[in-house]
């Protein structure tokens, strides 16, 4: 077994076309991001080349431009590892988050319409199914989307565009408590769908807010 340790079918396909750096760098950042490369793991150039089919340098170059971005350490003598974020950085960003969310909520309730209300609430059935499904991967993802629809909804450039900076952090700090999270997150997004169709603005935020709390007060409960 590669020391890269990387689960069976984990390593997503290069798209083309695109500069092979961006491509292998937008590879990489998957695979930690969805934890298929777990933080503090060893990252190895040669093995991470044959896994994506490339040579060393463009791996080099991307774990590079990761490290600059704080996904993954470069130590000196003992070469590159996943970033292990501390209890203070993911407390700083998930307050971030409920801050960026609950604005969002309460803009989509003054302005979303009919068919966006529709969207989130297949949005949530599909997440609803995954998690009976105890598929913890298909749960995170639908649950990014069901995010992105609400801040899509806001209609509000700029808070999309801080949102989307934080967007993958999120992901990678909610995934080791999804299953956790299970069917209690869903509910707390029904209800959310309900405040925005009322447009209940107050409500939306409360409700925002509230949610996001939970996540990040799971993840400082969880194992470590």
């Amino acid at each position: 077994m590669l020391s890269t340790g990387l689960p069976q079918g984990a390593v997503p396909k290069l798209e083309r076309p695109g500069p092979l750096r961006d491509r292998v760098y937008e590879a990489l950042l998957e695979l930690i991001t969805t934890r298929a490369l777990r933080p503090g793991q060893h990252l190895v150039e040669s093995e991470l080349a044959g896994h994506l089919g490339v040579s060393r340098q463009p791996v080099r170059e991307a774990l590079q431009r990761l490290n600059t971005e704080g996904w993954v350490d470069l130590r000196p003598a003992q070469g590159a590892f996943v970033h292990e974020p501390t209890e203070e950085e993911a407390d700083q960003l998930l307050t971030v988050r409920t801050l960026l969310e609950a604005e969002a909520a309460r803009l989509a309730a003054a302005n979303a319409g009919t068919a966006g209300i529709a969207a989130l609430e297949e949005l949530c059935a599909e997440g609803e199914r995954a998690v009976d499904a105890d598929d913890v991967d298909a749960a995170v993802t639908v649950n990014a989307r069901f995010h992105a629809k609400v801040m899509d909804l806001a209609g509000n450039s700029v808070l999309a565009g801080l949102a989307a900076q934080v967007d993958r952090r999120v992901r990678w700090y909610y995934t080791p408590v999804a299953r956790r999270r299970g069917h209690r997150s869903w509910l707390e997004h029904r209800a959310l769908i309900a405040a925005i169709s009322a447009r209940d603005e107050r409500r939306a935020t409360e409700i925002m807010r509230e949610h996001t709390e939970h996540t990040r007060k799971t993840y400082h409960e969880r194992e470590k």
